[in-house]
């Protein structure tokens, strides 16, 4: 090929969506926010992937292991032993996420049921989300992350199922596919997105635009007694006490995986699929 036909390709027309400029352009955001809808949508069904258990929590808990190895290094240098402390008390949350993920997982793989059901997924990052991530790949079943791209970039954690990671773009399109699948969800401490994730859900189901159940189980409640009150809000008459039916309260493992395989087997197996 001589020169002249090399640089004619080179500086030829180019396809749309192989043209970045464009595709990183604000006219394109319209085909982007498509991406992040209808690619999910082709992997969640080629996988058979009816429903969801979400788990929410801090990316900053760690595992016990990772816990009490920093508390050993705090106490060798002098240096943050009481942060340490911290952390190591509040690993009795991933262990907890693990082994109900875990259970969960078993569970669901047991049902006599076409498709794969209430197949766990998480923000897939770190601490709460890496912990329920473990879980279910400890009971060798499928399990989902969906990342967000983040300025301080946030890896997928290692636990999730390869081909059922993602990473979005835009935070409302990874909240719509952590709600339109789920039906229940299991919120464990954590900080800002944490709550943000759980009022969304909340604000949902008061609003009517759920069309399914979603049971709502806050995991810790020394945790979330000190961080929520609801009592309040009721109180001073900003939400009603019916607005509260779909939240379960737990600090046990066996008392959460009763609670959701009960409410699922009653109220969710008969209905796959998301309905938003």
């Amino acid at each position: 090929m001589s020169k002249s036909d090399r640089t004619k390709m080179d500086h030829g027309p180019v396809l749309a969506y192989r043209n970045q400029k464009f595709m990183d352009s604000p006219d394109a955001r319209p085909l982007r926010l498509q991406s992040e809808y209808i690619e999910p949508q082709a992997r969640f069904e080629h996988f058979d992937v009816r429903d969801t258990i979400v788990f929410f929590g801090s990316a900053r808990t760690l595992s016990r292991r990772q816990a009490q190895a920093a508390l050993r290094e705090a106490k060798k240098t002098g240096a943050g032993v009481e942060a340490a402390e911290k952390a190591l008390e509040l690993s009795r949350y991933y262990e907890d996420a693990r082994e109900l993920s875990k259970r969960l997982t078993q569970w669901s793989k047991d049902l006599d049921e076409k498709g794969r059901r209430f197949v766990v997924c998480t923000g897939g990052g770190p601490g709460i989300m890496e912990a329920a991530n473990r879980g279910a790949s400890e009971a060798k079943g499928l399990n989902i992350g969906l990342n967000i791209a983040l300025p301080h970039e946030q890896a997928g954690n290692p636990y999730i199922t390869r081909h059922l990671g993602f990473e979005f773009h835009y935070f409302f399109m990874r909240k719509f596919w952590f709600v339109y699948l789920a039906k229940a969800l299991v919120v464990f401490p954590g900080g800002f997105g944490t709550l943000d994730e759980l009022f969304e859900v909340l604000t949902l189901d008061q609003t009517g635009k759920l069309t399914k159940e979603i049971k709502v189980v806050l995991f810790g409640t020394d945790y979330w007694s000190k961080v929520l009150n609801f009592d309040a809000l009721v109180d001073f008459g900003t939400i009603d006490r019916a607005d509260l039916e779909p939240i379960f309260q737990t600090n046990s493992v066996d008392d959460a995986f009763s609670f959701i395989t009960d409410e699922l087997t009653t109220n969710a197996l008969k209905y796959p699929g998301g309905i938003l």
